[in-house]
């Protein structure tokens, strides 16, 4: 992994801090196109009363605004956890190009943990998939805001 790809989570981690903040599950996410973010995402399920406001989709919808097209074609998406298949599947309609995720999800991952949504062979669209990046900070910023939640 290089020193970019560890900004690039660095940056995830950044908007799940923000989350835990705001009373939300620490999850983050950015979306990277040419060397530069175009989309920030949070989890936000609570402030916004939406189920579908999971960073990944969050910054997926920024993503998409700033390149006026749906489909997030040769972009990466840096995410502190493993998405869920609601997630999985948006990503693969948005053709993202590469997925890194920090930390596995062992309760409803949908890249390895429980299901396997990407990448199945009957599926049109591909994407490299790196796991584990900054795992650790990204676990224990998620092991913490559930502490203090059941303190």
């Amino acid at each position: 992994m290089s020193h970019e790809h560890t900004a690039w989570m660095r940056e995830a981690l950044t908007e799940a801090q923000a989350a835990a903040v705001a009373g939300e599950v620490p999850i983050g996410a950015v979306v990277v196109h040419n060397g530069a973010i175009i989309g920030r995402g949070q989890n936000r399920v609570l402030r916004d009363l939406d189920p579908t406001s999971h960073a990944e989709i969050v910054a997926m919808r920024e993503a998409a605004q700033a390149l006026r097209n749906y489909r997030l074609l040769d972009c990466d998406l840096y995410v502190t956890l493993e998405p869920c298949a609601m997630c999985a599947g948006a990503m693969i309609h948005a053709r993202i190009a590469r997925l890194v995720y920090a930390a596995a999800d062992p309760k409803a991952g949908a890249v390895t943990s429980v299901l396997q949504v990407l990448n199945h062979p009957r599926l049109n669209h591909q994407m490299s998939v790196e796991i584990g990046l900054l795992r650790d900070e990204a676990s224990e910023l998620l092991r913490e805001f559930f502490r203090q939640r059941r303190g």
